[in-house]
């Protein structure tokens, strides 16, 4: 059976209102990477951990003749959270000529808010800070990982390039951290009177706010294919994501293999062979047997997520 850890959809259900479960349950399908990679919370802001980075050095000794103890080598890392801050605001007039009645309309607004959350957070999860992510948010992927964990595909049309991330979805690995104790959180709504351009009126306001951020505890926690485009010969295929896990050391194994949609497309149509060439025997041409939608490599899941971009600057 396969290792289950709690996700943040988990801490939502333990902790949020059943609003805030509700918007996550219903939008997940658009960022899946926040119902797979494990999460927990933290009692403040920022939390510090012990990161082992070598192991000791070991051998074999004669008789009689001592070795020399060795130990593990460690790095004190300190890890923060970041405010996401999602302000509501729905004019009363438009709220009150929705015929289905204003909670319909205040619902309908605050599902586009839990959308728009974990698309930006599963965009920050993989881009990070400077990646092309949210400059305000927590570092991702694309900044952390390890230069020997990066494979290049070799795509060379600019703005077009995607990557594979493959990931160890585990808390020794890594984590999705939520702050004070909490997950984020969608309040009441309430009715107030606002100033728009110097004149007021009566809207409903609300917000969806919370401490967010990501954990990178091993060197081994993700690795990336880069610059994949639609270039002949640069799509996603088998071979470089054999590559791809080749990058790993024996004993690590990635649990998810995460990439856009178009990669996942590109590799369906590189599993997909033809079965019959043509030729005087069969006036209907070719007869190509298109393969499957891909599910997995090698015993991986394969995740497509609108989080990861197919208009990445190529590296």
């Amino acid at each position: 059976m396969a290792y289950a850890y709690l996700t943040l959809l988990d801490i939502a259900k333990m902790n949020g209102s059943d609003m805030t479960v509700g918007l996550i349950e219903e939008n997940l399908n658009a960022a899946p990477e926040l119902e797979v990679l494990p999460a927990r919370q933290v009692k403040g802001t920022s939390f510090k951990t012990l990161v082992r980075t070598a192991y000791p050095s070991t051998g074999f000794r004669k008789a009689n003749e001592g070795v020399e103890p060795k130990k593990s080598t460690y790095v004190n890392k300190t890890f923060e959270m970041f405010y996401y801050d999602g302000q509501m605001e729905v004019d009363n007039a438009v709220a009150t000529a929705d015929e289905q009645g204003p909670e319909h309309a205040l619902a309908l607004e605050a599902d586009g808010h839990g959308r728009a959350f974990l698309l930006t957070g599963g965009t920050q999860v993989w881009y990070g800070i400077a990646g092309g992510g949210d400059a305000n948010g927590f570092p991702g992927a694309v900044e952390i990982v390890d230069s020997g964990l990066v494979v290049d595909a070799g795509g060379t049309t600019a703005s077009t390039g995607s990557s594979v991330f493959a990931v160890v979805a585990r808390p020794k690995f890594m984590e999705i951290i939520l702050g004070n104790n909490t997950v984020l959180d969608v309040g009441d709504w309430r009715k107030q009177t606002i100033t728009r351009s110097t004149k007021e009126l009566t809207a409903w306001k609300n917000s969806m706010e919370g401490w967010i951020g990501s954990a990178w505890y091993s060197k081994y926690a993700v690795a990336r294919l880069r610059d994949i485009t639609a270039d002949s010969g640069k799509t996603l295929t088998d071979a470089l994501l054999a590559d791809l896990l080749a990058t790993f050391p024996v004993g690590v194994k990635p649990t998810h293999l995460f990439m856009s949609r178009r990669s996942r497309t590109q590799l369906q149509k590189a599993r997909t062979v033809v079965l019959n060439g043509g030729g005087s025997g069969n006036p209907n041409g070719a007869q190509g047997a298109v393969a499957p939608v891909p599910t997995e490599y090698d015993g991986v899941p394969i995740i497509a997520t609108d989080s990861i971009l197919n208009t990445e600057a190529l590296s």
